[in-house]
């Protein structure tokens, strides 16, 4: 079964996957870096500034022989009743 390692990156850097899952298929592969990229968007989001700029990170996908898939996600938090509050001013 091939071994497939999920590294993190963000604009703080990158993060590599030393130990690697063993995985049977594309979409178990898919799967996982959902997964991963999900937890990294949650604890992002958390830790966001309330009116933070736009934010992009991905789970980069490789194998023995090199990249296989990325998934990546962006969000921007805008905080709308400060923004309502700006233009009543």
């Amino acid at each position: 079964m091939p071994r497939y390692y999920f590294d993190l990156r963000d604009e703080k850097g990158v993060a590599l996957d030393e130990e690697g899952l063993d995985l049977a298929s594309t979409r178990a592969v898919q799967a996982e870096a959902a997964k991963s990229v999900a937890d990294m968007a949650r604890d992002a989001v958390l830790s966001a500034a309330p009116t933070g700029g736009r934010q992009t990170m991905a789970i980069d996908v490789r194998d023995e022989a090199g990249p296989v898939m990325q998934v990546t996600f962006s969000f921007e938090i805008e905080n709308l009743k400060t923004r309502s509050h700006a233009r009543d001013h």
